[in-house]
C-alpha cells in the first residue's frame, strides 16, 4: 500500500535527522580518538550496539535465532572490521571530512562489484558515474603530490569497498532468505564482527583510555544514536519511501561531515580536494538518480 503524503513527510523528516546524526558523527569520532584507541572505540561501539539491537528484538518479540552462520560471520567481518575498524584507523591518520567522502564512495564500488558478483553490468549513464568517481578520487589523492595523509585516504577507500562488499553479500543473502528479519540481519553480524575487533583492540598497542565526559558522550552517541535510533529511523523511512529516495537522501551525510569538520575541526579542503569531492558527489547523484528511476 502506498504511503500517504503525511507518512512520506514524516519519513523524509526521519531521514533528515538520520543523515544529520551520521554526518556529524564523523567529527564526534575524530574528536573522541584523542582519548581512546581507534580499535577500542570500534569494538565498544559495535559490541554494545549489537546488545542494544538484541534488546530491541527481545522487547518487540522478534526471533533471536542465528541463521546462515557462515554468511553472517563474513558480513560481521566486512561490516565491523573492514568498515568500522578501518574507518576509525583512517580517522586517526587523516581528516574527518575527506575520510567521510572517500568512505561514502560505497555506492560507486557496489555498482562496479555488482558486475562480477551479481551479473549486473555497468550500462549507459552509469559509466559517467564511474568516470566522475575515478576522477574525483584522483583529485583527492593527488598522486603527483603525495601527501602525509595518503595512507589515511587509502584506508578510507578500503573501508568503502568493504562496506560495498557487505551490501552485495547482504543482497545475495536476502535473495536466498527473503523472510529474514532486518534487525536480526543487523544484530548478529554486528555481534560476531565485534569479537575480532575486541581481539584486535586487545593486541594492538594503544594509550590508556581517558574516560573524559566527551568520550563517554561520544560512545553513547555512537551506540544509542548512530546504532539503535538510526536503525529505527532507517527502517521507518524504508517502509514509507522508495529505496532509491532513501538512499539518495543519505548522501547528505558526507556533506554534513565535510561542513562540520570545516567548522569545528578547521579542516579546510584545498581547491583540488574540493574539485574531487564535487566529482564524487556528482557520481553519487547519478547513481542515486538511476536507482530512483528503477524504484519509482
Amino acid at each position: 500500500m502506498q504511503a500517504s503524503v503525511k507518512q512520506q513527510t514524516q519519513a523524509m523528516a526521519a531521514l533528515f535527522v538520520l543523515t544529520c546524526i551520521w554526518g556529524y558523527n564523523w567529527v564526534v569520532m575524530k574528536s573522541a580518538l584523542a582519548f581512546i584507541g581507534p580499535f577500542t572505540f570500534a569494538a565498544i561501539r559495535t559490541f554494545f550496539g549489537a546488545l542494544v539491537l538484541f534488546a530491541a528484538m527481545a522487547i518487540s518479540g522478534r526471533s533471536l535465532a542465528l541463521r546462515a552462520l557462515p554468511t553472517m560471520l563474513v558480513l560481521g567481518v566486512l561490516q565491523n572490521v573492514g568498515f568500522t575498524g578501518v574507518l576509525m584507523w583512517a580517522l586517526v591518520e587523516g581528516g574527518a571530512g575527506k575520510t567521510a567522502v572517500l568512505t561514502y564512495t560505497m555506492p560507486f564500488w557496489v555498482m562496479l562489484l555488482a558486475w562480477p558478483m551479481l551479473r549486473e553490468r555497468v550500462r549507459g549513464w552509469q559509466w559517467l558515474a564511474v568516470i566522475f568517481g575515478v576522477m574525483g578520487m584522483l583529485c583527492i589523492f593527488d598522486p603527483l603530490h603525495i601527501k602525509a595523509d595518503g595512507f589515511s585516504m587509502l584506508l578510507a577507500v578500503c573501508s568503502g569497498v568493504s562496506w560495498a562488499l557487505s551490501a552485495i553479500i547482504t543482497k545475495q543473502l536476502h535473495q536466498r532468505r527473503p523472510a529474514l528479519d532486518l534487525i536480526n540481519l543487523t544484530a548478529w553480524p554486528m555481534l560476531l564482527g565485534s569479537l575480532p575487533l575486541v581481539v584486535i583492540a586487545w593486541q594492538v598497542p594503544a594509550p590508556a583510555i581517558q574516560w573524559t565526559p566527551y568520550l563517554i558522550a561520544a560512545l553513547l552517541f555512537n551506540v544509542l544514536l548512530c546504532g539503535a535510533l538510526a536503525w529505527v529511523l532507517w527502517l521507518f523511512a524504508l517502509q514509507r519511501l522508495p529505496a532509491g529516495v532513501a538512499s539518495m537522501t543519505s548522501m547528505l551525510a558526507p556533506v554534513i561531515g565535510v561542513i562540520a569538520a570545516w567548522i569545528q575541526l578547521h579542516e579546510v579542503p584545498t581547491a583540488i580536494e574540493t574539485t574531487g569531492m564535487l566529482l564524487i558527489a556528482s557520481a553519487l547523484i547519478i547513481i542515486s538518480w538511476l536507482t530512483l528511476k528503477q524504484t519509482t
